[in-house]
């Protein structure tokens, strides 16, 4: 692995051996659009899950599937050890359209129900004791329901037929029996594929071998990962295939390509940039986490793509899609989020380090990347990172949500802890002997990037994972002689954040040199003072876009011109009251008006007596001008409220 310290220059790199396979696309976009639209035609009912009162050491799956019948037939054999005192009752999780011809104990067929919620319950002939392994085995077939976006697909390409599945996040029951939840990984897998010679069968970790029987031909896939329910998958058609391989600092990976044979040589042009694409995530965070099986894609007929563990499901192979489906590898397969509630875990994090890549190999698309995203997630004022509603398939998969702002929120992350922290954080998190090749939360990330960092991040977390909306900022500026004084308000686009504490960037621009200023700001109407050794023109907010904020404004009170007498304001700072000096003699002005840091009228006073001054005990504290009219004339005076 390379040494972290090499991060801090991620923006520095460009490799142009690749950059021809990638367009300048709308950030993330196109990649949540397409998979968020196809999960939005299911939205699921809260439903019954089988009792996880046992721990899955193993599956041995054998599985029958000619690509041109919508149809399955096979064999599930758990190997499983009780999690209770003593255990006579297992639960599986399967759909009622599919039948159970039979469950057998060792070799001895037991009893068993198949209730309408989707519960298979077996009955075993004795009591398992706590922690004892033992093993039971499904007998099934049937055709897998339809469930709207494709858990048991039958589809054709180029006039020949294809079969895939996609089970996340509820349809894994849809085609096997199995424990569909996000508590137990398999420790390990076998998966037998019979079909009819004239096809591939491609899936999960590394091809053992391939027979031909008759007129049939038999894979065999061994996994010695432990897996998530949901990322267990099988395609089956003609595909054609090849591989890649990344040389990483511990040995060379495979990656293997399945795919239809009239996209081969398009494919081809396209696949290898997967290799510059690993060695960037190898080196950011921890080494390819399946390295002694592989990584893989293989193509199937849906608008994005799925992260099946070393073999994402690829609908086609354009350079984000490849980069977002293999960021999943480490997050989402390796470390997996242990509740939908916490999916951001997976997409938002695929979805920012697909962004890590234009930083890295694309920097003149780095902006707009960040700008679409950012411009998406303002779009509405409302929603939370975390996910409100996990019997919604719509709302897990929220294209603004999930994916968008999950994504800036580790940006802005990285803002506020800096790239070693933040880089550092992140690896300690995939590396956590409780979570990696297992489940984690929200707050077991928060926790190892505040120790990487040595920040508290409950207010940060708060703001912009649990609550909701964003903020936007009103500036004022002006500049006397080598100081600049700012005003910075801020508004909330939604209720339930009152401020958004947050570390600002500021640009500073003059004829000559320009600097950025980073300004705590920690409540609204605050001011600053910073000095500055130039004349400034122009400033800019958040130039870089580091932050989620909407709508922003930035007011110069240096264009607030006067054409009037001289006149000066006293005492500076300002007291209770401001008074006029000079020496024309006025004694009374025609108007006077006070604005604040954002030029919003605070005061207005007609036929004013000068002597007795101007109020401004009720003021608090910034940056503010008052224009006086005397002689038909205008004449602005700044000064400071402390």
């Amino acid at each position: 692995m390379r040494r972290l310290i090499k991060l801090c220059f991620v923006s520095l790199v460009t490799i142009k051996s690749f950059a021809q396979n990638y367009k300048a696309t709308s950030g993330c976009k196109e990649i949540y659009e397409m998979e968020a639209e196809r999960h939005a035609r299911r939205i699921l009912p809260k439903a019954p899950m089988a009792v996880s009162n046992y721990d899955v050491i193993y599956h041995r799956c054998y599985w029958e599937i000619d690509p041109a019948i919508h149809y399955i037939k096979g064999s599930i054999r758990t190997h499983f050890k009780p999690l209770v005192a003593s255990l006579n009752q297992l639960e599986f999780d399967v759909s009622v359209a599919l039948t159970v011809d039979s469950v057998k104990y060792h070799t001895t067929s037991v009893t068993f129900t198949h209730t309408a919620g989707n519960i298979l319950s077996v009955s075993l002939p004795q009591s398992i004791p706590i922690s004892t392994l033992d093993s039971v085995t499904v007998f099934y077939k049937g055709a897998p329901p339809n469930t709207g976006f494709g858990s048991f697909i039958k589809s054709s390409h180029g006039g020949t037929p294809v079969i895939w599945t996609l089970s996340e996040p509820y349809g894994a029951k849809d085609w096997w029996p199995c424990k569909q939840n996000l508590s137990d990984k398999i420790d390990s897998i076998d998966i037998i594929v019979k079909t009819p010679s004239a096809y591939r069968a491609g899936s999960n970790g590394k091809l053992i071998s391939e027979a031909v029987v008759g007129s049939d031909k038999y894979y065999f896939w061994k996994s010695r990962y432990p897996i998530a329910t949901y990322l267990v998958a099988i395609a089956v058609t003609n595909y054609a295939y090849y591989s890649h391989y990344v040389p990483l600092q511990n040995g060379s990976l495979e990656v293997l390509n399945y795919v239809y044979p009239e996209n081969l040589s398009a494919a081809q042009a396209q696949t290898q940039d997967i290799v510059n694409i690993i060695k960037l995530y190898d080196s950011l965070t921890i080494d390819y986490p399946f390295a002694s099986e592989k990584y893989g894609h293989a193509q199937f007929g849906w608008g994005g793509g799925m992260e099946h563990q070393t073999m994402s499901f690829m609908g086609g192979f354009n350079y984000s899609l490849l980069a977002h489906e293999c960021a999943h590898q480490w997050f989402g397969d390796h470390v997996t989020c242990g509740s939908w509630e916490d999916i951001w875990l997976n997409e938002g994090f695929a979805t920012y380090f697909e962004g890590l890549t234009v930083q890295r190999y694309f920097p003149a698309n780095w902006m707009s990347w960040k700008w679409s995203t950012k411009t998406s997630i303002v779009s509405q004022p409302g929603g939370s990172v975390l996910c409100d509603d996990t019997s919604s398939v719509n709302r897990i998969f929220d294209g603004r949500l999930t994916y968008g702002k999950g994504a800036y929120l580790l940006h802005m992350l990285r803002w506020q802890l800096g790239d070693v922290n933040f880089f550092t954080g992140i690896k300690n998190y995939l590396n956590d002997p409780q979570l990696k090749n297992g489940f984690a939360r929200t707050p077991a990330l928060k926790a190892h990037l505040e120790v990487a960092s040595g920040q508290n991040l409950t207010t940060f977390f708060n703001q912009w994972y649990y609550n909701q909306g964003y903020p936007t900022y009103q500036i004022g500026w002006s500049q006397t002689a080598g100081t600049v004084y700012f005003t910075i308000n801020q508004t909330q686009s939604h209720p339930s954040v009152s401020f958004f504490k947050m570390p600002v960037p500021i640009k500073l621009t003059g004829a000559l040199k320009d600097t950025l200023i980073v300004l705590n700001h920690t409540y609204s109407g605050q001011s600053f003072t910073v000095p500055v050794s130039f004349q400034v023109t122009s400033v800019a907010f958040d130039p870089d876009l580091w932050l989620i904020a909407g709508n922003n404004t930035v007011i110069s009170l240096n264009e607030l011109k006067s054409d009037g007498p001289s006149l000066n304001l006293y005492p500076v700072p300002a007291g209770d009251v401001i008074y006029v000096k000079g020496s024309e003699g006025y004694v009374r002005a025609e108007n006077a008006v006070m604005y604040d840091g954002l030029c919003r009228k605070v005061n207005e006073w007609v036929l004013p007596d000068l002597s007795k001054g101007f109020a401004t005990n009720l003021l608090p504290k910034g940056v503010y001008t008052l224009v006086l009219t005397i002689d038909g004339n205008s004449v602005s005076m700044k000064f400071i409220k402390d």
